[in-house]
């Protein structure tokens, strides 16, 4: 199997490959990348870039209100999603979350 390293301007490039490049904001991608390669460190193996598969998996969300709606939920803070999923903090409001 041969690996390539992806750099974050690859992981942009890719979702624009894809027809995927508004699934989420730019800071979103930073975010996602940070924590896909964090994970990768974490199990100690490479992580295989599928835009599609993390387009199907991930949702960015402006706000908790957003979230609340789509989920029909009354979470009253970010950090209490973690116990249904991951969260990966993009700034003070938005967030995205692993779909469940």
């Amino acid at each position: 199997m041969l690996v390539k390293k992806v750099y974050f301007s690859d992981f942009v490039e890719e979702f624009k490959k894809f027809g995927r490049e508004d699934q989420f904001s730019y800071a979103g991608k930073g975010a996602l990348f940070d924590y896909l390669n964090e994970l990768a460190e974490d199990l100690g193996e490479p992580i295989e870039l599928d835009v599609v598969g993390i387009c199907c998996d991930f949702t960015e969300y402006e706000s908790l209100e957003e979230f609340n709606h789509d989920y029909q939920l009354d979470i009253e803070d970010i950090d209490d999603i973690q116990d249904y999923t991951i969260v990966i903090r993009i700034d003070e409001d938005r967030f995205i979350i692993q779909d469940f």
